[in-house]
């Protein structure tokens, strides 16, 4: 095959942890062929397929310069999406008007005859913190809202609550209301900017103090082991980006009951690799974007989880509609 990567600059990859980096190295290892680019190099124009300026890559093994590119200039080879075997959307968020756009592109490549994973629309359809509200009944109590006195009363009721905007990622603008309600306003002011912005509410779940859990479901079964993300130096997050330690671990039966239960619905949906967040044995967010933590999982139990992962995107490719059987 040969596999297009839309991602973020391949420079600022840290390829130590990078998940996107361990799909290409087993997709090199099994003998596909390699391009990457980003989505402000996608474009169309009538009367031509979508098309983007990509660079054919290999990877050299060497941790400083991990790759080579056979073009020298960002804009020297443009090729049409739909000539690609398949495309794989790795674009970290935030899930901004500039994402969204990309899925346009992308879903009129799919009409071309382009076969990307996760599927443009369902991207689309499952923002990572608000796909949760489909499935309330693993979630605790939580609220989406732009107005203060609905999450004052929800403080009111809950006491020691987590606020969190709706386009984050790794832990940023994340807060911590104890029951003492200390700087709530100042919080509520910065996150909603008067009203003009969507907020989520979550009751605090003191099980995050042995870690805020990355289950893995790749085609629909989840990855038998998980990424324990747990807080350090007095910090609420556990998010590996704001400082938290991974330790890899054995699903919980709750981690493997929420995880079975979500996975074949969201991979009929065209999601073959889906990031669940789940503390305790409540879920707090379905990631799709770019999920993570495939690294840090395979060096601490020796489970092979890009490996997983290609054999299931292999298996996709080998069915007309792209899904996983």
């Amino acid at each position: 095959m040969h596999v297009l990567f839309v991602a973020d600059p391949l420079e600022s990859f840290q390829i130590y942890k990078d998940t996107s980096f361990s799909m290409m190295r087993e997709l090199q290892r099994r003998g596909h062929s390699l391009s990457a680019c980003e989505p402000k190099d996608i474009m169309w124009q009538r009367d031509a397929p979508v098309t983007a300026y990509v660079r054919d890559i290999t990877l050299t093994g060497d941790a400083k310069r991990w790759f080579v590119a056979r073009q020298s200039k960002p804009d020297e080879r443009a090729q049409a999406l739909k000539d690609f075997d398949c495309v794989l959307m790795r674009k970290d968020p935030p899930f901004d008007s500039e994402f969204f756009y990309a899925t346009h592109l992308l879903e009129q490549a799919e009409r071309e005859g382009a076969r990307v994973f996760n599927k443009p629309r369902a991207l689309r359809d499952h923002p990572e913190k608000l796909a949760i509200l489909e499935f309330s009944q693993w979630t605790g109590p939580t609220l989406v809202t732009r107005d203060a006195a609905d999450i004052r009363r929800f403080h009111a009721e809950h006491r020691d609550i987590i606020l969190k905007p709706l386009d984050g990622m790794g832990g940023s603008g994340i807060f911590r209301v104890k029951d003492d309600g200390l700087n709530l306003g100042g919080i509520i002011e910065t996150l909603n900017c008067d009203g003009a912005q969507t907020v989520m509410v979550q009751k605090f779940l003191p099980a995050i103090a042995q870690g805020d859990k990355r289950v893995l479901v790749i085609g629909g079964k989840p990855v038998p082991f998980c990424l324990a993300r747990i807080p350090q130096g007095g910090e609420v997050r556990g998010n590996l980006a704001a400082g938290g330690k991974g330790v890899a671990q054995p699903l919980s039966d709750a981690d493997r009951a929420i995880a079975e239960a979500l996975g074949p619905v969201l991979a009929a949906r065209g999601l073959l690799l889906v990031g669940l967040d789940v503390i305790g044995d409540t879920l707090t967010e379905i990631n799709v974007t770019s999920p993570t933590c495939f690294q840090e999982i395979t060096d601490q139990t020796g489970c092979d989880v890009p490996a997983l992962f290609v054999d299931a995107l292999q298996a996709a490719m080998a069915h007309s509609d792209g899904l996983p059987r």
